[in-house]
């Protein structure tokens, strides 16, 4: 059996992992690459992994660094089935359309600076190979086990990352001898509300990790709500504006979850809350759709409280209209909007409306990367840029962390432990993390294995 890695290898986009034998040929996921335009556009428009003599392909999760080049599979001529949880499809098709959006708006902008001259820039892909990858989608339930064909089955359990998330569990045959093989995806972590903790699973001979966080410890989640509650009352008195930058996958519903358990506790004061993305009110549907997988927290609230996604005085945005006239309020409110770094959608319109009073205030929920306008939020510059404009930032800022996603290095060793408890690992990779932080999780899963772990560069192929 031959492993090769394709995308996230020495890096955390474009995760794609090849497993041949000499019967079948399976993708684990097939992720965008992520970052600068010209570097990502070629990568993402080559596929090693030669779609057409793909046997299948599987889908650990449906955020784009492992889901979003499915399209450009297909339209590579890929038509074979995508294997994932129900509520992974749900979510995909939702996350896909929104991609080959942005792969049109991004193609438009390249044939403007490039100029009437150059050939026409194409899309990466569109909606119709956003629908032929919905049409090659079959679900699979967590805990069942699915054959494709008799010498290759898999199972699905809870990676506790987002919603639908899955650790793949493979037990495949090759020359009489089966071999037991684990990807992770991207491991949650545990305590998180909504979501299950990540199911710990047996040992395995091979073994496919991620490693985003593998040299941090995140901080506690416990401190989130009670922050929440004293920013929205001082914006009470104050009567200023809370503008929250969130992703529309995850962390919006995270967040309107605590805000709903404030509520029904009585402690929210009465400020209406307004999110305003389209996207995150698509997804919060699916995620009402799939609470049976949730956690036994929220099936607890189930029976007090039939919609954890609502509450009196929260509403979702629908129009352009509607998210323009939020910025001409005068009474203190909240809203809630994507992007989670700023960078785009209708956030930056309701930051450049509201940075400048030093009564409002900008709540940051998540990791802000370096050079963009969210960094420079958190980093409280005297001025940033925004259309075109130097805009005085006079607002207060508010980071608060701990609702990362990811696990981090003690989430690792916990998971770890139930690897070693069962029969170890024979053989490890380490995928999806930066340098240090790969080298860091090799440390920790050292003693867990039979042979040192293995940390592949991009392209490099192994036999296991």
């Amino acid at each position: 059996m031959k492993i090769s890695f394709f995308g996230a290898a020495g890096e955390v986009t474009g995760s794609q992992h090849l497993i041949e034998t000499d019967a079948l040929r399976v993708l684990l996921d097939c992720g965008l690459f992520q970052g600068r335009r010209g570097e990502t556009r070629q990568k993402n428009e080559q596929f090693l992994c030669h779609p057409k003599e793909l046997s299948g392909v599987i889908l650990s999760h449906a955020h784009a660094d492992h889901c979003g080049n499915l399209p450009g599979l297909y339209k590579a001529g890929y038509r074979g089935q995508i294997f994932c949880t129900p509520a992974t499809q749900d979510i995909a098709q939702i996350m896909l359309l929104d991609s080959a959006h942005i792969q049109r708006e991004d193609a438009k902008f390249l044939q403007r600076q490039l100029g009437p001259d150059h050939p026409p820039v194409e899309p990466l892909y569109d909606d119709d190979d956003v629908a032929g990858v919905m049409d090659c989608m079959q679900t699979v339930p967590y805990g069942v086990w699915h054959g494709l064909s008799k010498d290759f089955r898999l199972r699905f359990t809870d990676a506790g990352h987002i919603l639908g998330s899955a650790i793949t569990e493979m037990e495949i045959c090759e020359k009489g001898d089966w071999k037991r093989v684990v990807f992770t995806g991207d491991l949650g972590r545990r305590g998180l509300p909504l979501l299950n903790d990540p199911s710990r699973v047996a040992g395995c001979d091979v073994l496919i990790t991620e490693a985003t966080y593998g040299n941090r410890i995140h901080p506690p989640t416990d401190d989130i709500k009670r922050h929440l509650k004293r920013i929205l009352h001082a914006a009470v008195e104050r009567r200023s504006k809370v503008v929250i930058p969130a992703f529309s996958l995850g962390r919006t519903q995270t967040l309107i979850y605590f805000l709903n358990e404030l509520f029904n506790a009585g402690e929210l004061p009465s400020i209406p809350v307004f999110v305003d993305s389209p996207l995150s009110r698509e997804i919060t549907s699916v995620y009402r759709r799939h609470g049976s997988v949730m956690d036994i927290e929220f099936q607890r609230m189930l029976q007090s409280d039939k919609d954890p996604f609502t509450f009196a005085g929260l509403k979702y945005v629908a129009s352009q209209a509607e998210s323009m006239a939020l910025n001409h309020r005068k009474e203190p409110f909240v809203v809630i909007a994507a992007s989670g770094m700023c960078e785009a959608g209708r956030v930056v319109h309701h930051l450049r409306h509201s940075i400048e009073d030093p009564n409002n205030v900008v709540v940051l929920i998540g990791f802000q990367a370096e050079n963009t306008l969210g960094r420079k939020i958190q980093d409280k510059w005297r001025t940033v840029r925004m259309f075109d404009d130097v805009i005085e930032l006079n607002a207060q800022v508010e980071s608060l962390q701990g609702l990362s996603a990811h696990a981090d290095a003690e989430d690792f060793k916990w998971w770890f432990a139930g690897l070693a408890a069962d029969r170890g690992v024979g053989r490890a990779f380490i995928v999806h993390g930066e340098p240090a932080a790969a080298s860091a999780l090799a440390q920790l899963l050292d003693d867990v294995c039979d042979e040192p772990p293995t940390i592949p560069k991009f392209g490099e192929s192994y036999e296991v």
